[in-house]
């Protein structure tokens, strides 16, 4: 097993990740009796924030509109950044052309092309942790109330 990384690297390893990465697993659960749902889907990262499109009437969409609030895992088990954060709902018509165009860019898929009505959501991350191996389940914490604590 690779020595553990340090947290300022853990921290850049994670930036790199959601720059470079495409897709992300994104968790939520109903408001009503808390039904959980897992999807993969595409995202772009700004630099402070990764934005999702998915179907405005599909259980995802109504989650996030519902709680305001999402777990995304980006990465493989052994090399994750899990992400806990807040949710802001976009329509198409909202979103900025130029957002817009780097999202499908990034994606390869533009939801304002689509018949079906989606919306785009802002995820603001609140926590971040990341680890590859046991060894760097300590200090995995990266992110806590939406501040880096790593240097």
């Amino acid at each position: 097993m690779p020595p553990a990384r340090t947290t300022k690297q853990r921290k850049q390893d994670t930036l790199d990740r959601l720059e470079r990465d495409e897709d992300v697993w994104v968790a939520t659960a109903d408001g009503e009796d808390a039904t959980p749902y897992l999807v993969p889907l595409s995202f772009l990262w700004d630099g402070s924030t990764l934005l999702l499109a998915t179907p405005a009437a599909g259980p995802t969409g109504r989650n996030l509109r519902t709680t305001g609030r999402a777990r995304l895992g980006v990465g493989p088990t052994r090399d994750v950044v899990m992400i806990e954060g807040t949710v802001q709902a976009l329509t198409a018509a909202g979103l900025p052309d130029d957002v817009g165009d780097a999202f499908a860019e990034k994606t390869g898929f533009d939801p304002r092309r689509q018949t079906s009505e989606y919306l785009y959501f802002r995820v603001t991350p609140q926590r971040v942790q990341a680890w590859r191996e046991a060894n760097e389940l300590a200090g995995r914490e990266l992110m806590r109330e939406g501040e880096w604590i790593a240097d």
